[in-house]
């Protein structure tokens, strides 16, 4: 065998053989033939056997390379003329046979010929070339098809050559030779074949005449040149045809397109085998690694690296040119199978790089898939980056530079899209065909299935897929997938049935795609999400500055992504999460919007997913969650904060109950509203709120009421809409009753909570910073609450303010008693005084400018038409609920150590509002005085339930219990504890009733005695009158009437307190502002209301309480011990002072006043110029004179009252409108004083009788003389229109008086003094003679005269002259004077009467004269009747003897011709005969 072997080789090489001796020749194609069926059947021969090795080596390779060489030589084309030799012409019998026998040698045998296998590889590479005959060419191809299709073989070469240092890189050479041959099919037209240009040029393969049949070859088509593709062999067999032409002699022809087809086929066959072969290795691989892994999993299992260098070379190796060739077929390919052949080709090469890790390779497979997606010479970035890096390497294959050709734009395919492609510029439209979108479909399926291999070309896949989404016009929908959306940008976009069939199909792989990703390594997914991050903000970039509708692609995909990676959403939440949040922030709306859609649906699938552990029990993932929610507060567009809203109030209702440790966050971000972000939003962020109040407090942790607390504020301070504000501060009193209720269970939270926070706070050895520290932690969830409260009340919007003012005192007087002691002293000091300060601040800067209306059309009541107004009723809304609270609390706060210096700045805050120019606020801070004042009124017993005389009975002050039980308006908060137990729980300062000792005497004196001091200060402050200025300027602000009245009610009240150490000096004070008050006038448009109608006589309210005062202080004097009666005298001083106000009503500084008199004489005007009106001060001047009546009786006796002269001065007092009489502004004032002069005389003369010894009553007897002259004989004239019985009245008084003189004066002369009695005689005698008044009627004139007084003068001048009581000469001597001169006046008028009748003849005489006469007869006739009555020796001879003496002149008159003076006469000459009576006989000698 052996030898003929050696001898084959021998004939072949047509020499003599060795060994078959006689054969002298054979033909070489036989020799060869035999030589390719002896190597093939017989191979373990040649391998077992070394001398057969050695024969194969020395003789058949040397032979085989020997023949071929007039192939190497050959070119063709090249004439012979040119080369020096003629050049043997390869012949094709032998060619084809030596290419078998190679095939054989190179399969069979490799391992032994290495190196001649070397030779045989390159020179097979060489048949490739374009200069070879065609049939050579082809027979080539075939061989290395042979090749192809062992990739076990190849994997030999590729260690054997390429690997090796200084070796022919043959295994690379073999696939670039075949690239090379293919690129070489299209670049040089095929000369044999003119007929396929031109059909090529026509469209279509027109030879055959076949142009009109309906099916379309398939074929490759490239600038012109067309190729069609035939079926040479099944997949993965290298079937040959030429080399199977054993027959042939001359070379056969090559039909058009074959050599294409084989090279087609070789190719996939060699990327298929390759692939298939090291993909089962990398699995075989793998399956030992974790079959070690598990054996023993603490040694980390490796793969050996040998195998994976060889897998990674031979890919190396090959990768450029099979990209090279297969992006030519592709873009040539005409056919769907074939485009689908390499487009798999190109997609399982992509995936083998990408598990080997080859990333250049991978990327550029990826790449030209996705050029060949999209539209030709499409511009995008990413992809032409990564060509020009492939462009720009030409591969070099045996001296020819082969290019990476682009696709061309030149291809007859089906068009089933235009679109517009995505771009910064609006351009024109671009074209898709249907091998686009085959491509497309590929991109899909590898992205689907290799997803994990891709890492950084994710983003060539999906920038690519991007566009390809753009220019189909396919929007995302909800979560994230895409469905065929609008034209948006107009007519732009058509698509054709052919692909509206295929685009749901799409859009649902593209859905799998991203579904797909739960199945990725976490490495691969982040390669996926930073893909698409990318993409995004290329998206973003592109959509800055313009409205147009923006890519969404990438955002609906990382939500895509991200939702069906729930399970391991925390490796990728902070790049997702962090990208979306930028995208939320993009000015354009559509953009941003669906980042926001993104990330809020991821928070709400994160949070709704069922995790493990679950949320509630991984705390960091939850917060990781709602982190983004809370950033999104940052964005400034409002759709945005919208979106994030809405979601937030679906996650409460979904997930309200399970937020744990998330609840900061969510209601940080509900609090996250800032003025400037427009009703809606806040009206939704407050939706949220109300949800949380209503519903969450009970499941949250009890650290995050305070923020509740904190939110609900914001909302009140919000200024977009009132209603939220005030309903935000209905919430806080909601909040305020939860934490009542729940007062025992968040006070144990919140004591663990801080327990943990201050063992923080130590090992870290900081101090525990939290508001209000150290007040126990409930007490200071109180305090945050009551200090929102607080500053709402100073909100620039009226009806804020009331609300939260009323809203913070109700809570603290319903819920006050849960604080503790030492916290009372914060809400004191930090939160109401606090306020206060503000409060009273804002009131007195405020503007007075007026408000027209209060917005829309609502109109403002004249009462708060300026802001001024408007904080006045805040003011005095705080001002009244400070003073409550210490009205309720007292006993609580006595305990807190500065309760007095608290007390000292309540009242200078009460004494700075009534001090304000405000009505209001003043009048308020009276009520609250008085509040004040009446803290610690008992509880009648009667008046307390059961409870609370248990309570009375263990000592607590009945004032704690009222607010207890009543816990705010309408509000029934009683827990099932009694109020026993509470109270018993609270600390037991509150439980002890205030001792009663006497420091706690000391200090309550001290805290009235500032309460004096304030009302002092106010009183003196608000009475005193304005200094300066005329009376044409107006006053800048006069106290009105309500308030001088409240001022002088808080008298009595204090006064009990104080009575102990009142002076004289404070009785003082006292009296100058009580005076003060009542001077005030009021403003003439209040007058209608505060004066009584002007005919009543009324007292208005505030003299009422000036009397009330005064009254309180001298019932006090009156039971209180000698020291205080001193002030007797005082009381009288001042109530004297008013009762001068009848006639003179006192001044308000320089101010000019319309005087309100009597109705009778004044009618008033209402609409009189003056802007003040006094007060009617009659009735009050005329009660004060009742008063002073009334305590004189009382006092009379007293000796302060006698020391101080007090019945002299209200004699002086009195003078005045007795003197004024008529001219008194009202008649009642004079004949109220005449009687009350008589009055106080009845009782005061006794004692002045009494005490004449002593001196004290010296100066009183002349002012009393004086008071009677004035009174009696008064310079004002009665009103014309007095009626005769008004006058007869008036009469009566004076007679009264008179008689007063005759009964308690005249009979006690001895005890008067001289002086005083010689003035009444004087005074009796002048009303006696009758002064006469010259405007009398003849009718009245008997009435006018006053003769009824007259006549009871002269009565009482005579009884006095004629007494015998007379205690000296110098009395009977005056009296005796009187008489006298008043017969001879008598006498004289008499005289002078009968004259003038005579004279006068017939004319009756004056009307005066009678008057005179007649009253002189009258004067007679009484005089008469008193010496009748007298005892005869008390009348003097003188005397006598005068009155005897008229007789004959009365006689005289006997003729006059008046009727009237005739019955005068007739009266005085009657009582003549009662000392008409016989001489007695002159006494002779002592007998008569």
């Amino acid at each position: 065998m052996l030898f003929q072997q050696s001898d084959l080789c021998q004939l072949v090489n047509a020499d003599a053989p060795y060994w078959l001796v006689g054969m002298t020749e054979m033909t070489r194609t036989f020799g060869l033939e035999l030589l390719e069926s002896v190597l093939n059947d017989f191979p373990g021969v040649f391998l077992q056997h070394q001398e057969f090795s050695f024969l194969l080596k020395e003789r058949v390779c040397p032979l085989v390379i020997k023949l071929f060489s007039p192939n190497i030589k050959f070119r063709q084309g090249s004439s012979s003329a040119a080369s020096p030799a003629p050049v043997e012409k390869p012949y094709f019998p032998i060619c084809m046979r030596l290419l078998r026998v190679v095939s054989v040698l190179i399969k069979h045998f490799y391992s032994l010929l290495v190196t001649e296998c070397e030779i045989f590889l390159s020179l097979l590479v060489k048949f490739l070339d374009g200069e070879k005959p065609q049939w050579l060419r082809a027979v080539a191809v075939e061989s290395v098809h042979r090749l192809c299709v062992q990739p076990h073989l190849l994997r030999s070469f590729c260690q054997s050559y390429d690997m090796k240092q200084h070796s022919t890189k043959v295994f690379r050479d073999i696939v670039n030779a075949l690239g090379s041959f293919i690129q070489s099919l299209f670049i040089v037209p095929n000369t044999g074949n003119p007929a396929a240009t031109n059909a090529a040029a026509q469209g279509g393969p027109g030879a055959g005449g076949q142009g009109g049949s309906l099916i379309t070859q398939a074929a490759f088509e490239y600038r012109g040149t067309w190729i069609p593709l035939m079926t040479v062999s099944v997949q993965g067999s290298a079937k040959a045809t030429y080399l199977e032409m054993l027959d042939k002699v001359e070379p056969p022809s090559i039909p058009e397109g074959y050599a294409m087809s084989v090279a087609f086929s070789a190719l996939l066959d060699l990327v298929r085998g390759i692939t298939s072969m090291i993909e089962r290795e990398l699995a075989k691989e793998e399956e030992e690694v974790a079959v070690r892994r598990e054996a023993n999993p603490d040694q980390n299992a490796q793969a050996e690296p040998e195998a994976h260098l060889v897998w990674e070379e031979m890919v190396s190796a090959c990768w450029c040119g099979l990209l090279a060739a297969l992006s030519l077929l592709l873009d040539a390919s005409t056919d769907e199978t074939a485009t689908e052949s390499i487009l798999k080709a190109e997609l399982t090469m992509a995936s083998l790089c990408g598990r080997l890790g080859l990333v250049t390779p991978r990327d550029a497979f990826i790449t030209a898939i996705c050029k060949a997606s999209l539209p030709p010479h499409y511009a995008l970035t990413v992809l032409s980056s990564n060509a020009t890096n492939l462009n720009n390497k030409a591969y070099s294959i045996q001296g020819q530079t082969v290019q990476i050709i682009s696709p061309s734009s030149e291809s007859h395919q089906q068009v089933v899209a235009v679109g517009q492609p995505l771009t910064v510029q609006p351009q024109g439209t671009v074209v898709l065909t249907a091998k686009n979108i085959q491509c497309m479909r590929t991109l899909l399926n590898l992205a689907h299935c290799h997803g994990a291999v891709l890492g950084t070309s994710w983003q060539l896949v999906l920038a690519t897929l991007q566009h390809l989404v753009w220019i189909l016009g396919l929007k995302p929908g909800v979560g994230g997938a895409l469905k065929p959306g609008r034209a948006v940008e107009g007519p732009s976009t058509v698509l054709t049935t052919a692909v509206m069939t295929d685009l749901p199909f799409i859009s649902n792989i593209l859905s799998r795609l991203f579904e797909s990703s739960q199945y990725l390594d976490d490495v691969s997914l982040h390669h996926l999400i930073n893909a698409l991050c990318s993409l995004s903000l290329e998206a973003m970039e592109m959509a800055y500055g313009t409205n147009k509708e923006p890519s969404l692609f990438a955002v609906a995909k990382l939500l895509e992504t991200g939702l069906v990676n729930m399970d391991r959403i925390e490796i990728l939440w902070r790049p997702l999460a962090g990208h979306l949040l930028e995208v939320c922030q993009h000015p354009n709306a559509r953009m941003r919007e669906w980042g926001a859609e993104a990330v809020t649906a991821l928070i709400k699938a994160g949070l709704a997913y069922k995790h493990n552990p679950p949320l509630a029990q991984n705390q960091r993932l939850q917060l990781l969650l709602l982190n983004p929610l809370k950033e999104l507060s940052n964005v400034l567009h409002a759709d945005i904060r919208q979106k994030q809203l809405e979601s937030v109030l679906q996650i409460l209702q979904s997930q309200g109950d399970s937020l744990g440790p998330g609840w900061p966050l969510v209601l940080g971000v509900i609090g996250a509203i800032r003025n400037d972000q427009g009703e809606s939003l806040i009206r939704t962020a407050f939706q949220c709120l109300q949800l949380v109040v209503t519903d969450f407090l009970p499941t949250m942790p009890c650290m995050c009421l305070q923020i509740v607390v904190d939110v609900a504020g914001s909302f009140g301070l919000q200024n977009q809409e009132l209603n939220i504000s005030l309903t935000s501060i209905g919430l806080l009193w909601n909040i305020s009753d939860y934490f009542f209720q729940r007062g025992e269970a968040i006070t144990q939270d919140l004591e663990r909570e801080e327990a943990a926070l201050q063992k923080q706070a130590r090992e870290k050895g900081e101090p525990l910073n939290r508001p209000f520290h150290p007040a126990p932690p409930f007490d200071c969830l109180w305090l945050c609450l009551y200090a929102k409260l607080g500053q709402l009340c100073v909100d620039p919007r009226p009806a804020v303010r009331k609300s939260a003012g009323q809203t913070m005192f109700s809570t603290i007087a319903a819920h006050g008693t849960l604080l503790q002691q030492s916290t009372w002293h914060i809400v004191v000091w930090k939160v109401l005084f606090h306020l206060l300060d503000c409060v009273r601040k804002s009131s007195t800067t405020a503007d007075k400018e007026k408000i027209e209306s209060g917005g829309g059309n609502i109109l403002i009541h004249h009462s708060r038409d300026t802001a001024e107004k408007q904080w006045a009723e805040t003011w005095v809304l705080t001002l009244a609920g400070v003073a409550r609270i210490f009205n309720t609390r007292r006993y609580l706060l006595q305990q807190l150590g500065d309760f007095f210096k608290a007390w000292e700045v309540l009242l200078d805050h009460i004494q700075s509002a009534a001090l304000s120019k405000n009505n209001e606020v003043s009048l308020a801070a009276l009520k609250s005085f008085q509040e004040i004042l009446q803290i610690g009124t008992p509880v009648k017993d009667s008046a307390m339930p059961t409870e609370a005389l248990a309570l009375a009975v263990m000592g607590v002050p009945p004032v704690l219990i009222d607010p207890l039980s009543a816990s705010g308006p309408g509000r029934h908060l009683l827990r099932s504890d009694s109020m026993l137990e509470r109270l018993t729980r609270y600390n037991g300062a509150e439980l002890q009733a205030p001792p009663q000792g006497e420091e706690s005497a000391l200090e309550d004196a001290a805290l009235w005695w500032s309460a004096w001091n304030t009302w002092y200060r106010t009183g003196t402050d608000s009475t005193r009158p304005p200094s300066g200025g005329t009376g044409t300027d107006r006053p800048s602000f006069v106290p009105s009437q309500p308030f001088l009245t409240a001022l002088v009610q808080i008298v009595p009240a204090l006064y009990q307190h104080i009575e102990t150490g009142f002076s004289m000096e404070d009785l003082r004070k006292l009296g100058v502002i009580l005076h003060g008050a009542v001077s005030i006038p009021i403003s003439s448009d209040a007058s209608p209301f505060i004066l009584p109608s002007y005919t009543e006589a009324v007292l208005t309210s505030l003299q009422e309480a000036v009397l009330t005062a005064l009254d309180v202080l001298q019932k006090a004097i009156c039971v209180g011990p000698e020291s205080l009666q001193v002030m007797y005298p005082a009381i009288f001083e001042q109530l004297l002072l008013f009762v001068e106000f009848s006639c003179k009503p006192p001044q308000y500084g320089k101010l000019e006043t319309k005087h309100v008199a009597n109705a009778k004489y004044n009618q008033i005007q209402l609409f009189t110029p003056a802007e003040w009106v006094a007060l009617n001060y009659v009735p009050f001047a005329e009660r004060s004179l009742e008063v002073v009546v009334d305590q004189y009786q009382k006092t009379a006796c007293h000796k302060a009252v006698i020391n101080e002269k007090v019945l002299q001065n209200i004699i002086k007092t009195l003078r005045m409108p007795l003197g004024l009489k008529y001219a008194c502004p009202s008649e009642s004032t004079w004949k109220l004083a005449v009687s009350s002069l008589l009055k106080v005389l009845s009782i005061g003369l006794p004692v002045a009788r009494q005490h004449a010894s002593s001196g004290m009553f010296e100066t009183m007897w002349p002012e009393l003389a004086n008071a009677f002259e004035d009174f009696l004989f008064t310079k004002s004239t009665p009103p014309d229109n007095v009626s005769i019985q008004e006058f007869q009245k008036n009469e009566a008084i004076d007679v009264e008086v008179v008689q007063l003189i005759s009964t308690e004066i005249l009979p006690f002369a001895n005890f008067i003094p001289k002086d005083f009695v010689g003035q009444i005689m004087t005074m009796l005698n002048k009303g006696s003679i009758h002064s006469q008044s010259s405007s009398f009627t003849e009718a009245e004139i008997d009435v006018r005269m006053r003769e009824e007084f007259s006549k009871v003068c002269f009565e009482t001048l005579l009884q006095f002259s004629f007494s015998n009581k007379v205690s000296t000469p110098q009395e009977g001597y005056i009296s005796r004077m009187a008489l006298s001169v008043l017969l001879k006046r008598s006498q004289d008028v008499l005289r002078r009467y009968v004259d003038d009748e005579r004279l006068s003849g017939r004319c009756p005489l004056p009307r005066q004269q009678v008057t005179e006469i007649i009253f002189v007869l009258k004067a007679i006739s009484t005089l008469m009747d008193s010496l009748k009555k007298t005892q005869p020796e008390n009348v003097d001879g003188t005397t006598w003897a005068q009155v005897i003496a008229l007789y004959p002149t009365l006689v005289e008159c006997i003729t006059c011709s008046s009727s009237e003076v005739s019955s005068a006469l007739k009266e005085a000459l009657g009582p003549f005969k009662d000392f008409m009576q016989p001489p007695v006989s002159r006494v002779q000698n002592g007998e008569s």
